[in-house]
This record gives C-alpha cells, structure tokens and sequence, in this order.
C-alpha cells in the first residue's frame, strides 16, 4: 500500500515512482549546487556574496527593474531580508536602484555585477566542461528543464 496524497485520497504506484523521481531530482540539484559552489572562484577575482545576497542577484539579473516587493514575492523571501541583502549589493557595487512608475523603486544589475557574473560563467563553464564536455545535448535539455523549473518557482502568484 502507497501513502496517502495530502487530500487523503489512496496515491497510484505510479504517483510514489513520480514522487521519487522528483524527490530524487531535488536532492541532486542541491548536491550538484554545493559541488559547483565549491569550485567557485574566489578571492580579488570575485565579489562575495552570502546565500541570500546570490538568491537576490539572480532575480535582478533574470528580472531587472524588479521593486524589492516582488524580488521578495519571487525568491519567497522576508522583505526585510531582501532590502538587507539589497543594501549590502549596492555598498557592493553590485545593484542600483531607480525611481519607478510611482514611488516605486526599480533594481537593476550593475556593469560591475555583469562582469562578476561573467568571470563566475567562464569558471562554471571550464569546470564542467571537464565532466560534461562530450554531452552537449544532454547539457541543452538539462538546462531547458532546469530554465523551466526556476521560472515556474520563481513566478509571482496572482493573488500577491
């Protein structure tokens, strides 16, 4: 017999095979997530950045001219968590921020920030290039689902 599904009803064999795959798909990406960030540079080459301050960066960059409510609402963070994180970005050199329709505030990636990402993606690229260089197709559909996956997640409700 399978678990229940959260609404109680029986779950199918194939709906636990479907839960493991996903599950499964999970925990690889957050391995696979340390393992890279482990072979990040580091040092004068790059700006360091906490957790947060990273999950922020990636949002302005996919979303620029974003207000800091809807950076928060995408990455499920604390607004205050975000404005820290925004404050410490900009002491950074790494985000600016502009008047918006309003008295909103729009975030936008810095020159600053678009070379340290760059130097980031050529050091990304080389390592994996070492273990995956040979599956480049293979490499496209990983990241066409993984592209899906972070726009699906990082959506913003319709009723925030």
């Amino acid at each position: 017999m399978t678990p229940d599904a959260p609404d109680g009803a029986p779950r199918s064999t194939a709906d636990s095979a479907s839960d493991d795959a996903l599950s499964e798909l999970a925990q690889l990406i957050l391995n696979v997530s340390r393992l890279v960030r482990a072979r990040t540079p580091s040092g004068d080459e790059v700006v360091a950045l906490t957790d947060t301050e990273r999950t922020v960066m990636r949002l302005v960059d996919l979303h620029p001219g974003s207000a800091p409510s809807e950076i928060a609402r995408r990455a499920r963070l604390q607004r205050t968590n975000v404005s820290t994180a925004l404050r410490a970005l900009e002491d950074k050199g790494m985000v600016t921020r502009t008047a918006a329709a309003g008295r909103g505030i729009g975030v936008h990636p810095s020159e600053r920030a678009a070379t340290n990402l760059a130097v980031l993606r050529a050091a990304w690229a080389r390592e994996l290039a070492g273990v995956l260089g040979d599956e480049p197709d293979a490499v496209r559909q990983c990241n066409d689902l993984l592209r899906r996956l972070e726009q699906r997640l990082t959506a913003v409700e319709p009723d925030a």
